[in-house]
């Protein structure tokens, strides 16, 4: 499978904003776009046209890599939100956020959505009591995910487990600790997704 193997923070630096994609890094002083907040390149310091179709294509490009999913997955992604009825960035968006790996993210079971994907291919995940192993698995509303037994003493989740509550766990969302449980109490609904994204410029880019 083609993945990208370049620096994560070059994304967050082409973006010009905190992408959170190497997890505590991008909270630390550490962080390289602390020290160069402008876009990488010989060019990043001059002044590009912000263009209509500049603005729509930074706003996909922003969701594809937070995400961390491909051009081709993102596209196939957009057309079964147009599918559906409601609004198609809305649906862009919960498509999204109930990726397995996504909520394993947002349970905080790991510290980047990079880690929740590694974790869950290698199999480390239950869903409704089967192995699962697919990033891009989507859960649905009364869903349980829990961490495999056998894995519940390895280093990332003991990590994990005294973490836990130090980040803000989504609406839609209930952790037990004790069990390294996740229960899927719905679909979120816009209001519940944080991601800074405007996906109405998606929308306008895909329309053209």
């Amino acid at each position: 499978m083609a993945r990208y193997t370049a620096a994560d923070c070059k994304r967050c630096r082409r973006e010009k904003m905190k992408l959170f994609l190497k997890g505590a890094k991008c909270e630390s002083p550490k962080c390289p776009f602390e020290k160069r907040p402008y876009p990488p390149g010989q060019h990043g310091r001059g002044r590009s046209k912000e263009s209509e179709y500049l603005l729509q294509l930074r706003e996909k490009q922003k969701a594809v890599r937070m995400y961390g999913i491909l051009e081709k997955q993102f596209s196939n992604y957009f057309k079964e939100a147009q599918r559906q009825s409601g609004k198609t960035g809305e649906n862009l968006l919960q498509i999204l956020e109930t990726r397995l790996d996504n909520v394993v993210f947002r349970a905080g079971f790991a510290k980047s959505r990079d880690m929740a994907r590694q974790l869950v291919t290698h199999g480390h995940f239950l869903v409704n009591g089967k192995k699962v192993n697919i990033p891009s698995y989507r859960v649905s509303p009364q869903d349980i995910v829990e961490v495999r037994p056998s894995s519940r003493e390895m280093t990332p989740f003991v990590v994990a487990h005294a973490e836990i509550g130090e980040r803000t766990v989504p609406g839609w969302l209930e952790v037990v600790p004790s069990k390294m449980r996740i229960l899927v109490h719905s679909i979120p609904v816009r209001a519940a997704i944080d991601t800074q994204v405007q996906e109405q410029l998606i929308v306008e880019l895909y329309s053209k």
